[in-house]
């Protein structure tokens, strides 16, 4: 890799001869969100299945567990930014982000695998080895998926068509979602039949090899039309001074943090609010299903339905609407269960048609950069973006646990007194609304609206036309 680097020369831009306007076509689109899918089932299946893994097949102790998580967040501080800087100075002739792709495939594979296998060791030994695969875990996801997320920006520089790639990408991302909820667990048991631990080895080994594939699919059906060459002086001090002045990118990160910890002290409450608020535990699995689809389309529906106005202003209305029906969950009586299905299917699809916005927010973080310092740090953006939400992930999961404890929550408890039902009820339906009035603030600090993002667009695109046709530098800088 060093070679690699030294071997660099400055050229500012490069649009393969593929045209600045090109439109994106379906397979672009299906190809670059098959990408998602994959990742996908490292980040859903620890979410939903690794921490009962761990406790109740694998045997660590819940202290454990959670001390290991812990510890790979603060991991995750480190390595992401080192993995952005590392995206920003890497040139190959597979591009600048694919080429991860191709490389970290079968490790990804390889390491979800060897993450869920229960080897026969002494306690101490299985501590150890958990510890060892599971930082690996999260070592290889952000090798794949730090460059993974910043891909957009070189696949197209039309907002409009970056929007629709962003709805595909989060379309089939909850593809992977309903994978996991909805073959992990049976998978383990036809695998297993009655044993658990070669039943969830099984099971990630067919969701492995299935990752390795569409990341492969990813790798041959995507193609980086511009390529940005390493600018000479660049330097890790002088990337990171200038994205810390970078005021958009400080709102963008905040803003995310919050969206992130809304969905996990919301996604963390859904069982509890099911089984005691509900009192109805067997149709857990209906209300994620159904809950899973709705956030399918309402990605898939973005691009339509937001695409005509101002992302901002859209963002920002729609924020409202789904805070009104989360409070409106709240105060619908615990037993009419058909309403409260509708109105989580609602809540999610409104939701999630502004997942794909949070994304186009670090695309757009990215443009503003190269505007004002002539700098482009797709990698670091994106993987600071990334580290925000890990630590909104942290904060939540942190939050629903100390909650639950300070109301003395007890899981042996098959009926909750009212003051936990109360509590659950909070933590399912006000807690993010509180969270939503912090995201709507960072909205309206937020400048780079559409008009913004476009005059940006536009500036770039001359700027990169005037430097193919071999413009002096001087005369191109004229153009800002």
């Amino acid at each position: 890799m060093y070679s690699l680097f030294r071997s660099l020369t400055f050229a500012p831009f490069h649009s393969l001869g593929l045209g600045i306007n090109m439109q994106l076509t379906m397979k672009d689109k299906i190809g670059y969100g098959l990408g998602d899918t994959a990742c996908g089932f490292v980040w859903q299946a620890t979410m939903f299945l690794l921490a009962y893994f761990y406790t109740d097949v694998f045997g660590l102790s819940a202290g454990i567990m959670g001390t290991l998580f812990l510890v790979s967040r603060v991991l995750d501080a480190v390595t992401d930014p080192l993995m952005g800087l590392l995206v920003d100075r890497t040139r190959t002739r597979y591009g600048q982000f694919r080429p991860f792709l191709l490389w970290g495939a079968i490790p990804f594979g390889i390491v979800c695998m060897l993450t869920f296998y229960t080897p026969d060791f002494s306690a101490q030994g299985k501590i150890i080895y958990a510890c060892v695969t599971y930082i690996l875990l999260t070592l290889v996801y952000t090798f794949v998926n730090v460059p993974y997320c910043a891909m957009p920006g070189v696949i197209t520089a039309d907002p409009k068509e970056r929007h629709a790639l962003q709805s595909w990408r989060f379309f089939l991302a909850a593809a992977g979602s309903l994978a996991i909820s909805g073959i992990a667990l049976p998978l383990v048991s036809i695998i297993g039949k009655g044993n658990e631990q070669v039943g969830y080895f099984g099971a990630m080994c067919v969701l492995g090899l299935t990752g390795v594939v569409l990341l492969y699919v990813c790798f041959f059906t995507t193609r980086e039309r511009y390529t940005f060459d390493v600018q000479p002086g660049a330097s890790v001090a002088k990337d990171l001074k200038l994205l810390f002045g970078n005021t958009q990118w400080r709102i963008m990160c905040a803003f995310k943090m919050m969206a992130t910890c809304s969905n996990v002290v919301r996604g963390g409450a859904t069982l509890y609010f099911v089984k005691y608020v509900m009192d109805h535990p067997e149709l857990a699995m209906q209300f994620l299903l159904y809950g899973s689809i709705a956030t399918m389309f309402g990605s898939l529906a973005s691009s339509r339905l937001l695409g005509r106005f101002d992302r901002v202003k859209a963002f920002k209305g729609i924020i409202v609407v789904y805070s009104l029906i989360s409070l409106l969950i709240f105060v619908t009586p615990a037993d009419y269960i058909a309403l409260i299905f509708a109105l989580n299917i609602v809540f999610l699809f409104v939701f999630n048609t502004t997942t794909p916005l949070q994304w186009l927010m670090a695309s757009d973080v990215v443009d503003y950069e190269e505007s004002r310092s002539g700098r482009r740090l797709d990698g670091l953006v994106f993987s600071t973006y990334l580290f925000s939400l890990k630590i909104g992930l942290a904060i939540g999961g942190a939050v629903v646990g100390w909650i639950l404890a300070y109301v003395n929550y007890s899981a042996s408890s098959s009926v909750q007194p009212v003051e936990v039902l109360t509590t659950i009820k909070i933590l399912f339906c006000v807690v993010p609304v509180v969270l939503y009035i912090g995201m709507f603030t960072m909205l309206s600090l937020y400048k780079l609206t559409d008009a913004r993002v476009e005059a940006i667009s536009q500036q770039l695109r001359q700027h990169r036309a005037a430097q193919e046709e071999g413009v002096p530098a001087a005369a191109a800088a004229t153009s800002h």
